[in-house]
């Protein structure tokens, strides 16, 4: 049988010698308190071992993110400027809301941008490219500038003309690339009566808007309701007639607003027939087709079933007298003049009454309200 080892209770003097041992043995580490968890010295070690480098390394960092962070927002939202080949570019993804650009316009467009560069970008969205192919890119608004560009490449063939400035914005709903680019036409150049009808036809057919209604009320919804209401007159001209007239955007205000109230009673097809006679060979000419059918109309007996006062044909004719003085159908004369406050109108003939003037200043206000 073993013998058992007695134990005995250490000394002072042992105790001391094996703190002394224990010491010897392990790494110094900095006072932080009595009763540390392992975890927190550790983390405290490695806190202690960063350098003044390494923070400002992480201050760079997060500037970088932060940076990163703000470009890619701005590129979703289309604020970012880029350039884009000319030849990526598809002009004829919208239908285009102009049908004439004024030679001497470009012009003075191609050399000021031939002189100073393009001071204000196209506007674009990404269009689906065909498998094997760049990028496309719709334009949205910029038709004008483009073309400009276009016509300096083709001219110098000058590399800084191959790529044009663009803003690409997020793909959006039609109505609102139709708005934009009508908003963009309006303010920078007007367009016609007509150019205005048919591109609220053609925005409708295409589905962007309910109807031509819905068409005209948003994409004009800052102008007035009288410029609403001719724009639907114009909107009738080209649904009725845009397949037959050859100058369309020549029509004057008064001239269409003459030829959509024939076309609302019924004119449209001796109008087709007057105009299928012979190709006219300027607006002027296409007029002296249509006028005579409107005359005819005009002066016509109202229908009863049409409701309304019948009229007949005034003595000494209709239509305007002189510069300042013109006769309805009806056979009231309506007289301009102008005094030192103002101008004046002076209504005269045996059809007016209380009820029809107050109709006239109801249509008058809605003319000069906007």
């Amino acid at each position: 049988m073993a013998k058992r080892r007695r134990l005995e209770t250490p000394s002072s003097a042992d105790l001391d010698r094996i703190e002394e041992q224990f010491r010897s043995e392990t790494f110094e580490r900095p006072a932080l308190g009595r009763g540390i968890a392992p975890i927190a010295q550790v983390a405290a070690d490695s806190a202690a071992l960063t350098s003044a480098e390494s923070t400002e390394s992480r201050a760079a960092r997060a500037r970088t993110e932060v940076d990163a962070a703000r470009l890619r927002t701005a590129q979703e939202q289309g604020l970012l400027i880029v350039e884009l080949p000319l030849e990526q570019i598809d002009e004829t993804a919208m239908i285009r809301d102009r049908l004439v650009m004024n030679d001497e316009d470009m012009q003075e467009l191609r050399l000021s941008i031939a002189a100073h560069g393009l001071r204000l970008p196209i506007e674009v969205f990404e269009m689906e490219a065909p498998d094997g192919q760049g990028p496309r890119y719709g334009l949205i608004s910029g038709y004008r500038r483009l073309h400009a560009v276009r016509a300096l490449h083709e001219l110098t063939e000058a590399e800084k003309h191959s790529r044009i400035r663009a803003l690409i914005r997020p793909r959006t709903e039609t109505d609102a690339a139709f708005v934009a680019m009508v908003e963009e036409n309006e303010v920078r150049e007007e367009l016609s009566h007509f150019e205005r009808g048919r591109i609220a036809v053609i925005a409708a057919n295409q589905g962007a808007f309910a109807n031509t209604e819905d068409a005209v009320n948003k994409l004009f919804a800052t102008g007035s309701k009288a410029k609403r209401s001719k724009v639907r007159s114009f909107a009738l001209i080209f649904e009725e007639l845009g397949d037959m007239l050859r100058f369309p955007e020549a029509l004057t205000e008064r001239r269409g607003l003459r030829l959509s109230a024939a076309l609302r009673n019924g004119a449209e097809a001796g109008l087709r027939q007057a105009l299928s006679v012979r190709v006219p060979a300027d607006a002027e000419e296409e007029w002296a087709l249509i006028e005579p059918v409107l005359q005819a109309l005009e002066s016509a007996p109202r229908e009863p079933s049409r409701g309304g006062r019948p009229r007949s044909r005034p003595e000494g004719g209709y239509g305007w007298i002189d510069d300042m003085t013109i006769r309805t159908t009806s056979g009231i004369l309506i007289r301009r003049a102008r005094d030192g406050k103002g101008h004046i109108l002076r209504l005269e003939g045996s059809l007016l009454d209380d009820e029809l003037m107050e109709s006239l200043m109801l249509e008058i206000r809605a003319l000069l309200e906007k």
